[in-house]
């Protein structure tokens, strides 16, 4: 008739065997984000360089066990959002299962790096953050860092799963490259920015230029 409990265990013990072990260390999942949602949701927005990386202790989990993480030592060299303190040293988990995320050290590689602020010149990062190389920027998002994705942080940006999909209210930009062009960094990561506009409502603004006004309208050039 029905199956055991003991059936049921001895299932769950066959499936774990041959279950890849990479799909059980595969822990980390992270849901496509626009880079101006990363940037409004980060505490810290800054372009720099690691130099130097090592595995440090930071504090014991609720056994006892020390909490390891890798420690990079950055040389800051523009801060776009954050407290007034350079930021020095930026932490992250030892795994990508983790989310830990690697940075190339040396110096010599520039990123733009978005996380948590730690407090006294430090940050934490995980894979799920907008962290990229800064020559892979596009020249409007790096125009964008600077005043437009901060003017729309109080839009909301939705992400389009499946087609059709529809904004929800006045104040929400529907970002369709991940259901359309099969890309997270497609046409709309690139070139454009949820803007607040005069009535209140917010729509999409393409354009590498600073904006004139604080409220932009759709017409403005």
């Amino acid at each position: 008739m029905g199956a055991t409990l003991r059936d049921v265990f001895a299932f769950l013990a066959v499936l774990l065997v041959l279950w890849p072990a990479d799909h059980l260390s595969e822990a980390c999942s992270c849901s496509p984000i626009h880079p101006q949602q990363a940037f409004c949701n980060a505490d810290v927005v800054i372009r720099a360089k690691a130099t130097v990386s090592k595995e440090v202790e930071s504090g014991n989990d609720i056994y006892g066990n020390p909490i390891k993480r890798i420690q990079y030592e950055i040389k800051q060299i523009k801060m776009f959002k954050g407290p007034d303190k350079d930021i020095e040293f930026i932490y992250t988990a030892t795994t990508s299962a983790m989310c830990g995320m690697i940075l190339e050290t040396g110096g010599k590689k520039e990123y733009l790096i978005a996380g948590k602020s730690e407090g006294e010149g430090k940050m934490h990062i995980t894979l799920c953050d907008f962290i990229f190389s800064w020559d892979s920027l596009s020249i409007t998002q790096k125009k964008n860092l600077n005043q437009r994705y901060q003017m729309g942080c109080e839009c909301k940006i939705s992400r389009c799963t499946s087609t059709p999909c529809y904004v929800s209210s006045p104040d929400e930009c529907l970002w369709t490259d991940v259901v359309i062009e099969k890309n997270k960094n497609g046409v709309q990561a690139k070139h454009y920015a949820c803007i607040k506009r005069s009535d209140g409502s917010c729509a999409w603004y393409r354009g590498a230029a600073p904006p004139k006004q604080e409220f932009l309208d759709i017409e403005d050039p």
